[in-house]
């Protein structure tokens, strides 16, 4: 056997079994899918959206105050984090490039990525939630906000770098302010890499369940 005809031999082996452990994946992701929409479909019905939850014991009732809550303390969460990461990106990528300090809050910020969302619930729990006695929906909007803040920070901050510098210099060359460059020029050169970067961290923050228990668990606001 030559070596070109083994070396065949062993891509069709390797290709065969890749696809025989991507293909028992999949079985199991498509059968559990199938499984919950079997059993569940039939329970998605207007009332489920419309109507409060039952007492305990009782039949029937709706999800509408949890859609209602998680919709209203992600609102209030994008609209503290959203802007605090995106200044805080545009300062790193404008004001301190090439600085210590740029460097330090990017190293923070990227340790703050990968931070559980339940260390991040606990710590609003303490400084929050236990000095006021009681649960919240705004404790657990600047949870969210927390957890959303590093995403949209680093996400701003790679954006704004890949915009060329040459742009600014134009700019500059036209007369305008520092500034007016930021906001009509970077920014519009950046735009959809920071929307993609919010977008990201709504994702994140919309299916978060663990912070929302230390912090606005069961509660009215």
């Amino acid at each position: 056997m030559n070596v070109e005809k083994k070396r065949k031999i062993e891509g069709i082996i390797a290709l065969s079994l890749s696809g025989l452990a991507a293909a028992g994946g999949l079985f199991w992701l498509v059968y559990i899918l199938a499984d919950v929409l079997i059993h569940g479909i039939g329970a998605l019905r207007l009332s489920l959206f419309i109507n409060d939850p039952a007492p305990a014991g009782s039949d029937g009732g709706g999800l509408r105050n949890a859609f209602v809550g998680q919709l209203l303390i992600t609102l209030v969460a994008t609209l503290i984090g959203v802007p605090i990461g995106v200044l805080g990106g545009t300062f790193l990528a404008e004001y301190a490039r090439g600085k210590k300090i740029a460097r330090l809050i990017s190293i923070l910020s990227d340790i703050m990525v990968s931070v559980p969302s339940i260390v991040v619930g606990a710590f609003v729990y303490a400084i929050l939630v236990r000095p006021l006695h009681h649960f919240s929906g705004w404790a657990g909007a600047l949870a969210l906000a927390i957890i959303m803040i590093p995403v949209v920070l680093r996400t701003t901050e790679d954006m704004l770098s890949l915009v060329p510098w040459t742009v600014r210099e134009a700019a500059f060359a036209l007369g305008a302010p520092y500034y007016k460059v930021i906001i009509q020029v970077v920014y519009r050169g950046a735009a959809t890499g920071i929307l993609t970067g919010v977008l990201l961290s709504l994702a994140r923050v919309a299916g978060e369940t663990a912070p929302l228990l230390f912090t606005s668990f069961n509660n009215n606001f």
